[in-house]
């Protein structure tokens, strides 16, 4: 290499102090020319990070305050030419950070499916943007509508079926699942017991009856593989009859838990009819007639309205039909009544006009019955409740009946009612000789502001954010 002498300095016009060689500045250009290259070569390798993708299982997710297992969100992400274990999701940013800040967004997994949870911080709305940020730094986002509602007594015994806030009736079908009825439209829906979320089925039976309005489902009974489901039999709430009501129908059931399956029997649509004309032959003892005219609305203490439907003692024909109203006699302190469809099984199967057994008046304490329900030891409990169509802050209470006529219920309990909805349906019956028996209860949340802002469950534009709530209450010492 040839050397060149090069003056740090100028003295006198003249360079002086030092010399330098062209070695130097040629490796500063080298390095330079290689800074360049690899600047380069990391721009061209960002340029070959695809723009990540992200997707949610569901848009809309409702969750409570406090509440223990609440409905999770799959968040599924890729990018293409990374690893998609390099990639990482979080909430970004959230609307309304009073009721779910980001730090209350929690994601789990790290492969293409993650889970994303929320925990309430307070009652109302928010919007979450659910980020996804890639290699070479590119990024993509979702938004999550979050429902919040309030906090609930017992959360950890409490769960919330979503998919419809109008819970009536439900039927456990084995495996710890579940079958809900909803008096607001004519679905059937399939729940885990023990989790919070959406229904694992639906079924809807509308066509197979004829029907185009809903039954307004109240009452349902299991005996073998068949389920008997009732509607409310009365005028809708303006008083006016509406058909479909006045039906009353069968599923089969196969399979047990997730793998339930319905298919439908058939169904009968003149039992009010049958109902009236027993009462009017027995001197009008209950009011059907007057309770069904025309103008008389049915949540009334001398309405008509059933909600309650269970077998009686060893029989598989006999059905115990449960009224919300009347109570009988029709005045405060009244007691509740049931009326036995004795060929409940030919009235349904064949069309055959119901026939019926002696009525039997229960002491509720003045309320009427809002469920009924038995276990094969013929140990019935009763969901005791108002008559009346209010705010549902009136009392309610379960009972225990041993399904003889000649013999009254004992109160088990009070039920709380300081949480919005109305205790419609208990699940099942446990043993209840055996101490710390447990019953799972489900709310009708139709009518309830869940989420503080004046609307009604029932009339949320979002399916996810409709839902009734489920808890388990001890019955015995």
């Amino acid at each position: 290499m040839q050397d060149y002498v090069f003056s740090s300095g100028v003295s006198n016009g003249v360079f002086s102090n030092g010399r330098r060689t062209v070695a130097v500045a040629g490796t500063c250009l080298a390095l330079a020319a290689l800074g360049l290259n690899l600047g380069l070569n990391s721009q061209a390798h960002a340029a070959s990070y695809g723009t990540p993708t992200i997707s949610l299982s569901a848009t809309y997710l409702s969750g409570a305050v406090g509440a223990v297992g609440d409905p999770t969100v799959q968040v599924t992400v890729a990018q293409s030419g990374a690893d998609v274990g390099a990639l990482t999701v979080a909430a970004s940013k959230s609307s309304t950070t009073s009721v779910a800040p980001t730090s209350a967004v929690t994601v789990t997994g790290t492969g293409a499916t993650r889970q994303l949870a929320v925990a309430a911080a307070a009652q109302g709305y928010t919007d979450l943007t659910v980020k996804v940020t890639g290699l070479g730094g590119k990024t993509a986002t979702k938004t999550l509508h979050y429902a919040a509602s309030a906090s609930a007594q017992q959360p950890a015994d409490t769960r919330y079926f979503t998919g419809s806030s109008d819970a009536s009736a439900a039927v456990d079908v084995g495996g710890g699942y579940v079958v809900v009825a909803d008096d607001e439209s004519n679905v059937l829906r399939l729940y885990d017991r023990s989790a919070s979320g959406a229904p694992v089925k639906t079924w809807d039976f509308s066509d197979d009856i004829d029907v185009d309005k809903e039954i307004d489902i109240e009452g349902a009974a299991r005996v073998g593989d068949t389920i008997y489901w009732t509607g409310s039999l009365g005028n809708n709430k303006d008083g006016e009859y509406k058909a479909p009501r006045n039906t009353v129908f069968t599923t089969k059931v196969t399979g047990t838990g997730a793998n339930t399956a319905l298919s439908y029997g058939s169904s009968y649509g003149k039992l009010r009819d049958d109902l009236v004309a027993w009462d009017k032959a027995n001197g009008n003892r209950y009011g059907f007639a007057a309770g069904t005219a025309d103008g008389q609305v049915p949540k009334e203490i001398n309405g008509f309205n059933v909600e309650g439907l269970e077998f009686a003692p060893g029989s598989t024909s006999t059905a115990y039909l449960g009224f919300r109203a009347p109570l009988a006699p029709a005045v405060e302190g009244g007691k509740a009544l049931l009326v036995p469809v004795t060929n409940i099984d030919k009235v349904v199967a064949n069309g055959t006009a119901a026939t019926f057994g002696t009525p039997i008046e229960l002491d509720l304490g003045g309320l009427s019955v809002r469920d009924i329900r038995k276990n094969a030891a013929n140990q019935y409990l009763i969901v005791a409740g108002s008559w009346a169509a209010d705010d549902n802050s009136d009392p309610y209470a379960l009972y225990s009946w041993t399904g003889n006529p000649t013999d009254q219920p004992v109160k088990l309990r009070d039920l709380p009612t300081t949480d919005p909805g109305a205790w419609e349906a208990v699940v099942d019956v446990p043993d209840l000789t055996a101490s710390g028996a447990r019953a799972q209860l489900i709310t009708d949340d139709g009518a309830a502001d869940l989420y503080g802002d004046g609307t009604e469950a029932k009339d949320l534009t979002h399916e996810e954010w409709k839902k009734s709530r489920s808890t388990w209450f001890t019955l015995t010492g």
